[in-house]
């Protein structure tokens, strides 16, 4: 690679300074800085700082594969990701790390994978594939798997169940950190946790719950993503505990990230009145030190990892680097789009509306999981049900509609069928094969003909997201289901298409699921997290409803 020289305002965030500077680039690597005299850059001349690094990302969530993530992610100067393969894990099990490995490795891009730690995530799932701790063990022995990917199965560390414990053991044995995921958890068992070998977490949702844990060393993740989002209650924290902290976006829907990534939340940092070098730190240091990185920091010697930004309030990026190659300038990015060869684990086969009925047994009340917005968790109710000839119903004037999961991986297994408030439905349904974490079929609607359409319209292409809209044919004075569906041919998470127009015709589904009455502010990944066990309080798996406190099916 032809040698270059850079001029522009140097951040240097270990030194805490910012000045005019001429970097010289060759063979991909910085192999010298010089500091040139105050004044001797032109006004307006752009700030040179280390790229972004999303410090824990799905990247399967953004329904792009890893080569289309890249090409959307370093227009926003993310460098580098830290990427727990764990979801398409839960569907294709080696093969699916093995994909996003190679995937990744035909762009220009920095990813760092992770070793699945649970697959599947509970026994209380039904999973398209089971990594025990012997494949996690294979697994962490290769230096291109960084560290062991978040270990979702808390219960499992604090009854030292011995999988779990063997898994952990063995990220130690190789010298690589174990990510955390912990929501909730407090005193004692936070502790214990801890003291298990885990070192960071994403999931803390109150400022109290972080601070709890940065006391006790643990490292925590300032979480951003399309659904879950904890920035205004923890970013305070980074204030007093700058070297413990790092951004994430956890899981990005693909409209989300045309938008912006990692910079998003440097300007809202540097807007919170946070100091610029500890949002960097965040932002870029803290995830190569952690997890061992092989990224560039603007040093000598450094692989040549960087932006250019017109300011540093924020953070328009000019230009991003990575290995002294320019993979976008000017919100336009450079690296071209490779063939993509979808793999996939699917065989549920159409169903019946018969399917998704329930017959009502005389309950006076029923569990009935509550949606909240931004959030992972869920509440609990108890209410009263709707019964309509001899069967258990949604009630829209309550706002009490039909959830359902259908087991993608065994046609013959029966629907699990609950209720939830607050996805706010008027008429029809939408529907996901996008369902954390063992990505069987799930959809929530109005009726069950709606509910029916919409899970069939997933089945017919082995993957995708469905809205199903009810309206009323004028010409013929009754009631017509029209159907909408965003295939996602690999794995059934993510497109092989192209990462703009994927982004595109996302944005087309989330406004005809708002069109339908929805108020959530991203319904379709609000839903992805519905059958999501490890998160309290209440879900529905493909094998029944489940209380995340009492770990357990009810």
């Amino acid at each position: 690679m032809n040698s270059h020289q850079i001029k522009a305002q140097l951040v240097n965030i270990a030194e805490e300074r910012i000045y005019p500077a001429e970097i010289h680039i060759a063979g991909g690597k910085i192999i010298a800085i010089q500091e040139l005299a105050p004044g001797s850059l032109t006004d307006g001349a752009p700030f040179i700082l280390p790229g972004f690094i999303d410090s824990h990302v799905h990247i399967e969530s953004s329904m792009l594969v890893p080569s289309e993530f890249a090409r959307l992610a370093v227009v926003h100067g993310t460098v580098s990701t830290v990427s727990d393969p764990h979801e398409i894990a839960n569907v294709c099990g080696m093969q699916g790390v093995e994909y996003m490995i190679n995937n990744g490795n035909t762009v220009p891009f920095k990813f760092n994978f992770g070793a699945p730690s649970c697959v599947p995530a509970t026994s209380f799932e039904s999973a398209g594939a089971v990594l025990d701790a012997k494949d996690v063990e294979a697994l962490l022995k290769r230096d291109d798997i960084k560290y062991l990917s978040e270990m979702m199965n808390f219960p499992g560390v604090l009854f030292k169940d011995p999988e779990v414990m063997e898994k952990i053991a063995a990220a130690h044995r190789f010298g690589k950190p174990v990510d955390g995921h912990a929501p909730g958890l407090r005193g004692a068992e936070i502790r214990q946790y801890i003291d298990a070998g885990i070192s960071t977490d994403h999931e803390c949702f109150t400022r109290e719950e972080a601070e709890e844990k940065l006391k006790l060393g643990m490292k925590v993740l300032i979480r951003e993503g399309s659904a879950a989002r904890n920035f205004e209650a923890l970013i305070d924290l980074m204030n007093d505990y700058p070297d413990l902290m790092m951004f994430c976006s956890d899981d990005k829907h693909p409209d989300s990230l045309v938008e912006g990534h990692i910079d998003q939340l440097c300007a809202r940092a540097i807007a919170k009145g946070i100091g610029l070098f500890k949002v960097l730190k965040a932002a870029c240091v803290n995830p190569v030190q952690h997890y061992k990185l092989d990224v560039g920091l603007l040093r000598e010697g450094d692989p040549a990892d960087f932006i250019l930004a017109e300011n540093l309030i924020n953070f328009k990026v000019l230009s991003t680097y990575i290995n002294g190659q320019l993979v976008a300038d000017n919100g336009k990015s450079l690296i071209d789009r490779v063939p993509v060869k979808p793999i996939n684990h699917f065989h549920a086969e159409p169903k019946r509306i018969s399917y998704f009925q329930k017959p009502y047994r005389g309950e006076a009340t029923i569990p009935v999981i509550e949606a909240l917005d931004g959030q992972l968790i869920t509440n609990r109710l108890d209410l009263e049900p709707a019964v309509r000839d001899g069967l258990l119903v949604a009630d829209q004037d309550r706002d009490l509609l039909k959830i359902v999961v259908v087991n993608r991986y065994d046609h013959e297994k029966p629907a699990a069928i609950g209720f939830i408030r607050n996805f706010g439905l008027k008429n029809g349904a939408i529907g996901s094969s996008v369902a954390h974490d063992s990505h069987n079929i799930v959809a929530v609607g109005t009726d069950d003909e709606a509910i029916c359409t919409g899970v069939n319209a997933v089945i017919a292409t082995q993957g995708g997201i469905s809205c199903v809209v009810r309206f009323k044919d004028s010409s013929f004075h009754h009631n017509t289901l029209e159907t909408h569906l965003l295939p996602l041919g690999v794995a059934g998470l993510m497109s092989a298409d192209d990462g703009y127009t994927v982004a595109v015709k996302y944005t087309a589904m989330d406004h005809l699921a708002k069109s339908l009455g929805t108020q959530l502010s991203a319904p379709y990944m609000t839903l992805s997290f519905m059958a999501l066990l490890v998160i309290p309080h209440l879900k529905l798996s493909d094998l029944g409803i489940f209380d995340g406190d009492q770990f357990r099916l009810i």
